[in-house]
C-alpha cells in the first residue's frame, strides 16, 4: 500500500511505447511491386497474404492511442483523476489495519461451515472463526451462537493460519472480558444470581454463572447436601471474590439464602416443591431456599412412610414455621394448614386449596397468645390502662375503672420515708 501511495506521489511512470510487431512485420514484406490486390487483400507472387489497409490503420491509431496515453503517465498523471493524493492516502488508511495478535478488528460474517465462520476483515485474505472460539459457552455449530452470514461484529486476533496467511478470530475472549467485568459489578451491587451447578468435589461445587465457572464451598451451601444432589440444580448465590487476574470466583449459597430468608415471616405460606426425601423428613425447595418439612409436621396423623404422602416433584403448599438465618435453615408445616386433623393424609388437595385460610386463622391463635402473655406482664400494673379482650387484642380497661387508667390522686399520703420510698418504688416499676 505505502509502495503504490509512494508512486502517484512522484506520478505514475508508463514505459515508452516500444515498435509494434506491425513495424517488424513490415520489415520482412516483399517490395510491393511483387503483391497483387485481389478482392481487397494484397497476395504476393509467392502465395504469401499481407496485412490490409483498414488493418493497417486499425493498429496505427491504437498506437497512437498508447502514445498519447504514455504521455500523459508522463507530464500530467492526475489529469482526469475525481480524488487528490490526500483523499488516497486517507482511504488507505482506513484498510491499514493492525493485525498483531492480541488486537480487535470488524468483520462481516460471509460463510459458515461445521467447524466455524469465514469473516472478511478487509485483509489480504479472509479470517476464521473457529466453533470453539465463537461462544464462551460450549456449543456445536456458530449457529447455536447467533452467528450467520451478514453478521457484523468485533473480533480478536489470536493466531494466523502459516498455510494460506488467514487470520484466526475469537469471540470467547472478548465475552470473557464482559463476564468478569459484569460479576464484578454484581459483586458491588450485592445482588443475588442464579447459578448452575455443573460438577463438584469433596470441598464444593462449581457454578456457572454469567458464563463463568465459580466455586461454591459446602461451607457456604445453606443446606447439607452432597454434589450428586445438587448437580444441575439453579443455586441462588452471591458473590464473595471476583478475581480475574487468579481467574478466581468464589460464591456463596448461605448469603443469598440469608437475603430471601429476611423476607420470609414466620406463619406465611408459600408454594414449595418436593427436592428429596430422608427419614426424618422432606426436604423443600422454596424459590430457591431449601427448606425440611420434619416428618413430624406433615400431618396431625402419625406419618410412617413419608413416601406414601409425599414424592419428589410434588408441588405443595408449606407454612414458615422458623428460620435460622446464621445456619441458613427453615422448618416447614403443614400439619398447621390441615383443616381437620389427617387431611394432609387423606385428602392433600384440600389442604393445598385451604392454606391460606387456615394460615389466617393460625396466625390469629399466635396473636391472641402474644396478647395473653403480654396481659400477664401488664396485669400489676393497672396504670398502663389495658386489659384483654374476649377476642384476644389489648384495649382499654373494663368500664367500672376510667379509659384513662387509675386515678393516684386519691392514694394516702405515706406515713413514713420507708412507706413513702416503697409507694414510688412501685410506681416506676
Amino acid at each position: 500500500m505505502a509502495s503504490l501511495a509512494q508512486q502517484w506521489t512522484g506520478g505514475l511512470r508508463c514505459a515508452p511505447v516500444l515498435s509494434t510487431r506491425i513495424s517488424r512485420k513490415k520489415s520482412y514484406l516483399y517490395p510491393m511491386k511483387q503483391f497483387q490486390n485481389r478482392g481487397g487483400v494484397i497476395v504476393s507472387s509467392a502465395g504469401g497474404v499481407a496485412i490490409g489497409n483498414a488493418e493497417t490503420r486499425e493498429r496505427l491509431k491504437l498506437k497512437e492511442l498508447f502514445q498519447e496515453a504514455s504521455e500523459r503517465c508522463r507530464n500530467a498523471p492526475m489529469e482526469g483523476v475525481s480524488f487528490t493524493l490526500e483523499e488516497f492516502q486517507s482511504a488507505l488508511d482506513q484498510y491499514n489495519f493492525d493485525s498483531e495478535i492480541g488486537t480487535k478488528i470488524k468483520g462481516t460474517v460471509f460463510l459458515t461451515d461445521a467447524n466455524g465462520a469465514f469473516v472478511d476483515v478487509t485483509a489480504k485474505s479472509s479470517a476464521y472463526l473457529p466453533v470453539q472460539e465463537a461462544c464462551i459457552h460450549k456449543i456445536k455449530h456458530v449457529e447455536e451462537a447467533g452467528i450467520f452470514p451478514g453478521l457484523k461484529e468485533e473480533f480478536l486476533i489470536i493466531g494466523e493460519n502459516e498455510s494460506d496467511d488467514s487470520l484466526v478470530l475469537s469471540l470467547r475472549s472478548i465475552q470473557y472480558d464482559i463476564a468478569w467485568e459484569r460479576c464484578r459489578q454484581l459483586q458491588a451491587e450485592d445482588v443475588v444470581v442464579k447459578g448452575k451447578v455443573v460438577g463438584g468435589n469433596k470441598g464444593g461445587v462449581v457454578a456457572v454463572v454469567e458464563g463463568l465457572r465459580g466455586f461454591v464451598p459446602f461451607s457456604q451451601i445453606s443446606s447439607k447436601t452432597t454434589a450428586e444432589e445438587l448437580l444441575d440444580r439453579e443455586l441462588p448465590l452471591k458473590f464473595v471474590e471476583v478475581d480475574e487476574e487468579q481467574s478466581r470466583l468464589v460464591l456463596s449459597n448461605r448469603k443469598a439464602i440469608a437475603d430471601s430468608q429476611a423476607q420470609l415471616g414466620i406463619g406465611s405460606v408459600v408454594v414449595g416443591t418436593v427436592q428429596s426425601l430422608k427419614q426424618y423428613g422432606a426436604f423443600i425447595d422454596i424459590g430457591g431456599i431449601n427448606g425440611l418439612l420434619h416428618v413430624s409436621q406433615i400431618s396431625h396423623d402419625r406419618v410412617t412412610d413419608i413416601a406414601t404422602v409425599l414424592q419428589p416433584g410434588d408441588t405443595l403448599k408449606v407454612m414458615i414455621l422458623s428460620h435460622d438465618r446464621e445456619r441458613g435453615r427453615v422448618s416447614l408445616s403443614t400439619k398447621k394448614l390441615e383443616p381437620t386433623p389427617g387431611d394432609m393424609i387423606r385428602n392433600p388437595k384440600l389442604v393445598f386449596e385451604k392454606a391460606e385460610e387456615m394460615a389466617q386463622t393460625f396466625r390469629q391463635r399466635i396473636a391472641q397468645a402474644e396478647a395473653l402473655a403480654r396481659a400477664d406482664m401488664l396485669k400489676f400494673q393497672p396504670e398502663s390502662g389495658l386489659t384483654l379482650g374476649p377476642d384476644g387484642v389489648l384495649g382499654p380497661l373494663s368500664s367500672d375503672l376510667p379509659a384513662e387508667g387509675l386515678d393516684l390522686t386519691d392514694i394516702p399520703p405515706a406515713e413514713d420515708d420507708t412507706i413513702k420510698a416503697s409507694a414510688d418504688d412501685s410506681l416506676d416499676e
